[in-house]
């Protein structure tokens, strides 16, 4: 499966945006999708997980309140919708697909076998 984020950009903090994860494949649903982040000087880090139905979803603590994945399987498509964003929240955001995770909740990155090309989210103070 090929992905790619789109949806980043520049946005002062308390602000709000919305990234978009689009699949190729006919069996995008056989896939838990994760979406991380990496920030100048840091390590990727998970940020949230939904299982490939859709019907469960998980978030790092610091995000949860605040951001939310959803997908729709029918269009291959995976969205973050993240509200209040905070200056720490800058960072490059990928999307990333496993077909052998059972945990959508798994923050572990050699789970995943498909990275989108990453896009950025810079928020300002």
């Amino acid at each position: 499966v090929q992905l790619q984020a789109s949806g980043g950009g520049l946005v002062q903090a308390g602000g709000s945006l919305r990234l978009s994860c689009a699949a190729s494949g006919r069996t995008f649903s056989g896939y838990v999708i994760g979406w991380f982040r990496q920030a100048p000087g840091s390590e990727r880090e998970w940020v949230a997980g939904i299982t490939r139905s859709g019907g469960s979803t998980y978030y790092d603590d610091s995000v949860k309140g605040r951001f939310t994945i959803s997908r729709d399987n029918a269009k291959n498509t995976v969205d973050l919708q993240m509200h209040g964003l905070k200056p720490e929240d800058t960072a490059i955001y990928y999307c990333a697909a496993s077909s052998r995770l059972r945990n959508a909740a798994d923050r572990t990155t050699t789970w995943y076998d498909y990275w989108g090309q990453g896009t950025q989210v810079t928020v300002s103070s």
